[in-house]
């Protein structure tokens, strides 16, 4: 007769496997997060050092110069403010179209459903192009506005998708019932579907404030007045030196070009990065659960 390994077997394996494979994981943190502690050693770091190639995980010759010939600008702040009104105001928007549209596409009996999964698939793969989508937003009377930001990335056919399928997996019989007591498709999709879809909402609101904030090609595009730039197209232009602003404010704070130049990359990354970070922390417990639950059918 045939025996199985032991117990103590099976336990020295099992053991074996998740010293591995915590050792794995702890290799793979430290070179994700390598980049990043670099990028923030070197944002720190004297120009020199860092032309030298001598920063690694710590400042040399720390310096905070090129913070201050971008925070003291007021350009930046107002430009941050933008940022944070875009995102704040474009997901907000892309939320109620995104839910509004994947509940309504979420279900079998409703006339016309593949043609509207059909439509929005169809824009994943063809597009407008560049010069047709600048001709219509300046048609609509929207450039110079934060309506051109807002409103042509409102909804994501990814997004819309992957909450589709989570809708799909919800019970049937809890709509059934709530129908049974008399509410109707907005109170069912109000008081019923949208508190069971806490996880995926979560999702996708990190996906579409990530995806808003680190814009800066549409405002490049469609935005003309500085006041109206967000931070990361001023950062762009800082680097670039195409912003007027932004050669005043490294003057103002006593700084030259080059010295502003030589690490505005490593400052512009943690300065974009910071309210993603605030922000990940509320929504990470939901983040697996939402784009597992809504990316595989049952």
């Amino acid at each position: 007769m045939l025996r199985g390994p032991s117990r103590g077997a099976e336990t020295r394996g099992t053991r074996a496997f998740g010293a591995v494979n915590a050792v794995f994981l702890v290799l793979l943190c430290l070179v994700m997060l390598y980049p990043f502690v670099t990028v923030l050693a070197q944002s720190f770091s004297s120009p020199g050092a860092i032309n030298a190639g001598q920063v690694s995980f710590w400042p040399v010759g720390f310096n905070t110069d090129t913070y201050a010939a971008v925070m003291q600008n007021e350009t930046f702040w107002r430009n941050y403010g933008n940022s944070v009104l875009y995102t704040v105001v474009g997901t907000a928007i892309a939320m109620v179209l995104t839910t509004s549209y994947a509940f309504v596409i979420s279900k079998p009996h409703l006339k016309g459903r593949k043609a509207l999964i059909g439509i929005a698939v169809f824009t994943m793969f063809f597009n407008g192009g560049l010069v047709p989508n600048y001709v219509l937003i300046s048609s609509l009377g929207m450039k110079n506005t934060m309506w051109a930001i807002v409103l042509p990335g409102a909804i994501s056919v990814f997004n819309l998708l992957v909450m589709k399928s989570f809708f799909e997996n919800l019970p049937k019989e809890l709509e059934e019932a709530a129908q049974i007591d008399g509410l109707g498709w907005y109170g069912i999709f109000g008081r019923i579907v949208l508190p069971l879809s806490k996880a995926v909402i979560a999702t996708m609101v990190l996906f579409y404030s990530v995806a808003f904030w680190n814009d800066w090609f549409a405002a490049f595009l469609y935005l003309d007045k500085s006041e109206l730039f967000p931070v990361t197209l001023f950062l762009r232009n800082l680097i670039a030196g195409a912003s007027t602003s932004a050669s005043e404010g490294a003057a103002a704070a006593g700084t030259t070009t080059a010295l502003v130049s030589s690490n505005i990359q490593a400052v512009t990354m943690i300065l974009t990065v910071i309210p993603i970070l605030c922000v990940y922390p509320f929504v990470q417990r939901y983040f697996v659960t939402g784009v597992m639950l809504g990316s595989v059918k049952g």
